[in-house]
């Protein structure tokens, strides 16, 4: 009874209550995400320890940059497709942790870096991007405000940054300061229009491809809000 009448509570305020479905696949979705950002995290420091980050690192900073962004984006996207439509659970996991190692991969140089040169920039970029990831959830969860026309934004930004990296490789000047911020303002639109659809229209059977995408657009923010870190010192 109690149960009926927060939901019919909820609805007349305008929120349609959160199926036992849908409640269910959220909270799949997130422990999957959490646990992506855990692996993610052991990864770096098993290959920071073990010295592997340094060899890592010299290695892609070694070749063009365009190389290593190509096949990362082969590979997120062949995740992604993979972790949306493969019927098997362990082909999803498969995608869903070949993605993780490709993201922990094409982290090396940053946090090499970061280390080295801007001791802090990476506990404190982290700490930022989690109360800002879990402030833009906040916002999504409690107005229940559809976010999808943030798709176009989105995609057309996603898009216009592409050509800025490559534009950068290519003619060799730098990506500054308003380039990070942009970057992670973009990330954070991403993560609201993320969790708009899985909150709202995300097929409940997909809840490896739902975490896929948002630690996709987690770990964009916290690329950026480390090279801003890092810009400061």
């Amino acid at each position: 009874m109690n149960n009926q009448f927060r939901a019919q509570s909820t609805a007349a305020r305008g929120h349609p209550a959160i199926s036992a479905a849908r409640a269910e696949f959220l909270a799949r979705t997130y422990s999957h995400l959490f646990a992506a950002i855990a692996i993610f995290t052991l990864v770096e420091v098993a290959l920071f320890r073990s010295g592997m980050a340094e060899t890592i690192a010299a290695s892609m900073l070694g070749v063009s940059w365009l190389w290593v962004l190509g096949g990362f984006m082969i590979v997120s996207w062949f995740a992604s497709r993979v972790a949306a439509s493969a019927q098997s659970m362990a082909a999803q996991y498969a995608a869903l942790g070949g993605f993780i190692l490709a993201e922990a991969l094409i982290f090396v140089p940053l946090l090499y870096m970061a280390n080295a040169y801007a001791p802090g920039a990476i506990s404190s970029a982290a700490l930022i991007t989690l109360l800002a990831f879990a402030g833009l959830t906040a916002v999504v969860f409690v107005t229940r405000k559809d976010f999808s026309f943030l798709r176009g934004i989105v995609g057309y930004g996603m898009v216009i940054a592409l050509v800025a990296i490559v534009g950068g490789v290519v003619f060799g000047f730098e990506l500054g300061t308003w380039f990070s911020v942009a970057m992670i303002g973009l990330a954070g639109a991403a993560v609201l229009w993320d969790t708009s659809k899985i909150l709202r229209s995300y097929p409940e059977d997909r809840h490896v491809a739902a975490a896929l995408q948002l630690f996709a657009s987690v770990a964009l923010m916290f690329w950026y809000v480390l090279r801003l870190f890092m810009s400061r010192d």
